[in-house]
C-alpha cells in the first residue's frame, strides 16, 4: 500500500470505530423498552428528527449516483430526479409529519403496521400481517443494496475481498443498531450527515481547483450538446444531445410520491418530541436537501471537467458513479494531510449507504419482532424478552441480508429504485388515506395495499418492457391504481364503525 492508502485507511478505520463507540454509548443511555428501542421514546429534538430522515433517505446515492448520472448526461436527468425528490421531501414534511405524530401518539402506535392497522381498529391483524410482509419483502433486499455498496466501495479503491468488505459493513451497522436502537441510529444519521455534507464541500472546491476555475467547468459543459438543458441529454456515445421527453421527466418526479410511505422516514415524524417542532424541522431538510442535491449535480459537471483536463480518467457507463472516488484519489496525492481530508470523503461514501441501512434495518426488525411475532402470531413477551428478541431479529435480518448481496455483479441503483416504488406504492396511499379521508376504511385500504403492491411487479416485469409511453417508472402507475383501489372499496363497502370515526375527529380536530 502507498502512504496516500494507508492514510486514507486509516481514516475509514478511525471513523468506524467512531461510529461503534458512539453508537453503543448512546445506546445504553437509552430507553429501554419497545418505543425506546424503536421510536427513541418520542424524544427527538428538530435538528435530529431533519437530518436523520434525509440523511436515511439519501443514501449513497447522493455521493455516488447523482453525480455520476450529471457526469455522464448532463443535467436533464439528475435535476429532474433531484426536483421530484425535493419536492416530495417537503410535501412530506408539511403534509403528513405533523398529523401522523399527533395521530400515533393517541392510537400509542410505534410502527408504520401497528399505526395503520390501529387506524382501522382492526379485530384480526390482516392489514398488520401484511403491511408487515411488504416491509420484509422490500426492506431486506434494501439493507443487502446498502452492503454491496459498501463492498464495492472498499474493493474498487484497495482490492479487498468484496465479502469480507460487505461483513465489515455488516458488523458495524449491526454492532450500534442492535445495541442502541433508534436513538442510536438517529444520531448517527445526523452525524453522518454533516460528514456527507463536508465531503460535498470538499470535493466540490477541490474539483474546480483542478479542473481550471469556474470558467472552465462551465466552458466545457457549454461546449456538450445538451448538457445544460433540462429538455435534452447528452449523449455521450454520439457527442449529440437526445430529447428528453416528458415521459422521462415524469418518471423522474415521480421519485417524489415515494416519501409518503416509507416507513423509516415516516418513523422520524412520528418519533420527534413534539409536533410543533416539526415546522422548523421541514425548513432544515427542506434546505439542506436542495443545497446538497444541487451540489451533487454540479460534482458531476465538474468531475467531467476534470476528467477534461487530464487529472483523472475519463468515466463510462456505471464507473461515472465513481467521480468522487477519483477526485479524492487525486487529492490524496498531495501529501498526508490531503490523504486524510480524502479519507474523510470516503468515509461520506461510507456514512451515506450506513445511514440508510440501519434505519432500514430497525423498520424490518420492528416488522417482524413487534408487529409479526406479537401482533399477527399473539406471542406474549415481557419488556426483556422483547428487547432481546428486537436485538436478535437485527442480527439475523443482518445476516440474511449478507447472504443477499453475496453477488458483486447486482445492480444496486436497480434494487433501490424498485423498493423505493413498491414502498411509495403500497404505504403511500395508505398513510395519505388515513390521515386526510375519514371515509377510508379497512377494505379499502387491505386493496390499496395488495393492489400498490401487485401493481409495482407487473408494471416493472410485464409493462414497461413494452416501452413507449408504458416505460414510465412504475412508482407512478402503481402508485395511482393503489389509490382507486383504496378509494373505489372503500365506497363500495360499509362506513367505518362510528368510534373509528369519532377517533378520527379528535385527532383532526
Amino acid at each position: 500500500m502507498t502512504v496516500a492508502q494507508i492514510c486514507i485507511t486509516a481514516t475509514i478505520i478511525v471513523y468506524l470505530c467512531f461510529v461503534i463507540c458512539t453508537g453503543v454509548w448512546i445506546g445504553r443511555r437509552s430507553k429501554k423498552s419497545a418505543e425506546g428501542f424503536y421510536l427513541g421514546g418520542r424524544g427527538l429534538g428538530p435538528l435530529v428528527t431533519a437530518m436523520s430522515a434525509e440523511a436515511s433517505d439519501m443514501s449513497s446515492w447522493l455521493l455516488m449516483g447523482l453525480p455520476g448520472v450529471a457526469y455522464l448526461s448532463g443535467v436533464a436527468d439528475a435535476s429532474w430526479t433531484a426536483i421530484g425528490l425535493a419536492l416530495g421531501t417537503y410535501l412530506n414534511f408539511l403534509l403528513v409529519a405533523k398529523r401522523i405524530r399527533r395521530y400515533s401518539v393517541q392510537l400509542d402506535a410505534i410502527t408504520i403496521p401497528s399505526f395503520i392497522s390501529k387506524r382501522y381498529g382492526e379485530k384480526k391483524p390482516v392489514i398488520m400481517c401484511i403491511a408487515s410482509l411488504v416491509i420484509l419483502i422490500f426492506f431486506v433486499p434494501y439493507v443487502a443494496s446498502g452492503l454491496a455498496a459498501i463492498g464495492k466501495l472498499f474493493n474498487s479503491l484497495f482490492g479487498w475481498n468484496y465479502m469480507l468488505a460487505v461483513v465489515i459493513g455488516a458488523v458495524v451497522i449491526i454492532s450500534y443498531t442492535s445495541v442502541g436502537g433508534f436513538s442510536a441510529v438517529a444520531t448517527m444519521d445526523l452525524i453522518q450527515s454533516i460528514i456527507m455534507t463536508t465531503a460535498l464541500v470538499i470535493i466540490t472546491v477541490f474539483g474546480i481547483s483542478q479542473a481550471g476555475g469556474v470558467d472552465a467547468v462551465v466552458e466545457n459543459a457549454k461546449s456538450m450538446a445538451g448538457y445544460l438543458s433540462f429538455v435534452q441529454i447528452h449523449d455521450p456515445t454520439t457527442g449529440t444531445a437526445k430529447p428528453y421527453e416528458l415521459i422521462n421527466i415524469a418518471s423522474m418526479l415521480a421519485w417524489g410520491l415515494g416519501y409518503f410511505g416509507m416507513p423509516h422516514i415516516l418513523v422520524r415524524f412520528m418519533a420527534i418530541r413534539d409536533e410543533k417542532e416539526l415546522s422548523l424541522s421541514r425548513r432544515i431538510a427542506a434546505v439542506w436537501v436542495v443545497i446538497s442535491m444541487t451540489v451533487a449535480v454540479c460534482i458531476g459537471m465538474i468531475g467531467n471537467s476534470v476528467s477534461k483536463a487530464g487529472k483523472i480518467p475519463m468515466l463510462e457507463g456505471s464507473a461515472s458513479e465513481t467521480v468522487i472516488v477519483q477526485i479524492s484519489n487525486l487529492l490524496s496525492s498531495f501529501g498526508v494531510v490531503a490523504a486524510v481530508v480524502a479519507g474523510l470523503i470516503l468515509a461520506g461514501i461510507l456514512a451515506a449507504t450506513m445511514s440508510t441501512a440501519d434505519s432500514q434495518l430497525l423498520a424490518a426488525a420492528s416488522a417482524f419482532s413487534e408487529n409479526m411475532l406479537q401482533d399477527v402470531f399473539g406471542i406474549k413477551l415481557t419488556p426483556k424478552q422483547t428487547m432481546l428478541v428486537a436485538r436478535l431479529t437485527v442480527i439475523c435480518i443482518a445476516v440474511i441480508a449478507v447472504f443477499l448481496a453475496a453477488d458483486p455483479d447486482s445492480s444496486v441503483f436497480a434494487i433501490v429504485s424498485f423498493a423505493w416504488a413498491g414502498f411509495g406504492a403500497t404505504f403511500g396511499p395508505a398513510i395519505l388515506c388515513a390521515l386526510f379521508w375519514k371515509r377510508s376504511n379497512r377494505q379499502g385500504i387491505l386493496a390499496g395495499l395488495v393492489v400498490g403492491g401487485v401493481m409495482v411487479f407487473v408494471w416493472k416485469f410485464l409493462v414497461r418492457p413494452m416501452g413507449g409511453a408504458l416505460a414510465i417508472y412504475e412508482l407512478l402507475p402503481a402508485f395511482l391504481c393503489a389509490c382507486v383501489a383504496v378509494v373505489v372499496v372503500s365506497l363500495l363497502t360499509p362506513a367505518p364503525e362510528a368510534e373509528i370515526t369519532d377517533l378520527y375527529d379528535s385527532y383532526n380536530r
